[in-house]
């Protein structure tokens, strides 16, 4: 079993907006672990640890929370970014227990190419799937390769890793193929200014031939 990351934490005793801003302010986020059988408990993290975190674990990141000497198996839960800055300003973690199934949100990426000459809309970019908590996959692959045009691929098309069940209705669309589609008026006007240059073009030669 990988080793979970472990992020030192301290426990936080006040609240409030100028509460957050001082610990914003010392390079701490303000957190709270949420439980179905425990009372909230809130802490403060270092936003370096954190951020490098979420890079290198992605967004379902599990962890190890130590607060003061205590650890906390948890799970991200979600996270509020500063509009300006996108550092971050909130961190919501769920405890958590081994062996136990989540339900969570897992990126997707589409890889291979469809049909030559078309091209691919994606519907959503996330897949919501029940996994087992400590083996969350970081992202789910969708094979477009050599799709034709029409193609829908929907939730249970899907390929899942092992152990890993679809939650998400199984006929909500992920991806559609089709040929790419030509904007009328934009193609009209780029004839246009195509003519309006050639014609530009053909009174410059008669005005120099007049000249000569």
């Amino acid at each position: 079993m990988a080793q979970r990351p472990v992020i030192k934490a301290q426990a936080r005793n006040e609240f409030g907006k100028g509460a957050a801003r001082r610990l914003r302010r010392a390079n701490l986020v303000p957190g709270v672990i949420y439980g179905s059988n425990t009372e909230p408990i809130h802490f403060a993290a270092d936003i370096l640890e954190l951020h490098s975190l979420i890079r290198n674990y992605g967004v379902n990141a599990v962890l190890e929370l130590d607060i003061d000497g205590d650890q906390h198996l948890t799970m991200v839960k979600g996270i509020e970014q500063n509009v300006l800055t996108l550092n971050m300003d909130h961190l919501d973690l769920l405890s958590i227990k081994r062996g136990e199934k989540v339900e969570v949100e897992v990126p997707l990426t589409f890889v291979g190419e469809p049909a030559p000459g078309l091209m691919f809309i994606a519907d959503t970019d996330v897949l919501l799937v029940e996994a087992d908590v400590l083996n969350i996959p970081e992202e789910i692959e969708v094979s477009l390769e050599g799709l034709e045009d029409g193609t829908v691929v929907t939730a249970a098309d899907v390929v899942l890793p092992e152990d890993t069940t679809l939650v998400a209705d199984p006929e909500s669309p992920i991806v559609s193929i089709s040929e790419p589609q030509v904007d009328e008026e934009v193609e009209a006007a780029a004839e246009a200014a195509e003519e309006g240059g050639a014609e530009a073009g053909a009174e410059s030669s008669e005005e120099a031939a007049t000249e000569e």
